[in-house]
């Protein structure tokens, strides 16, 4: 197979929103830091939602990447709390996936914690291949071309041979 064309993880992004509630996103803090061993992040609002309470500033959820062989081991947990199966609109068109975990409890290897208490939290994971960098590259900045883009039938076949995930419609 071409080297150019091997698909590999770039970033895996877990988020737990939490709303205004500040003792919730200090719970949601402490599930990310156990989870993942690094800091999390808030984020912060930019619109006035009046109907929600909201105002800019405000913090209300938290958010943590990794990338490289964290984001591989922790990803191999996560799907094994979604028991290896994941429906096929999970899967975006430029090859993303996004998916929810109801329950922290369900990840292999986490404990219930009291503290916690029970919280769900959003997985995304961003798919690459060799040569994205131009996108985001500081001279020179190019379009990625459409048949070097990841489209969703090839994210689907990277986790059926990465992963042994089965896929299923809605």
């Amino acid at each position: 197979m071409n080297k150019m064309k091997q698909i590999r993880i770039e970033k895996l992004t877990l988020n737990i929103g939490t709303g205004k509630d500040q003792d919730k996103l200090s719970k949601a803090i402490k599930l990310l830091e156990q989870l993942t061993s690094t800091k999390p992040v808030k984020t912060i609002t930019k619109k006035r939602i009046a109907s929600w309470g909201l105002r800019p500033g405000l913090p209300i959820g938290c958010k943590t990447t990794l990338r490289k062989e964290d984001a591989k081991k922790l990803l191999s947990r996560l799907l094994k709390a979604k028991e290896g199966h994941l429906l096929s609109s999970c899967f975006d068109n430029s090859g993303n996936i996004s998916f929810g975990i109801h329950e922290y409890i369900d990840i292999p290897d986490s404990k219930y914690d009291p503290d916690i208490g029970v919280i769900g939290l959003q997985v995304s994971i961003t798919l690459e291949r060799p040569g994205f960098r131009i996108k985001r590259r500081k001279l020179m900045k190019r379009k990625i071309p459409i048949k070097h883009k990841i489209s969703k039938n090839d994210a689907l076949e990277y986790f059926k041979k990465e992963f042994q995930i089965i896929t299923g419609e809605k």
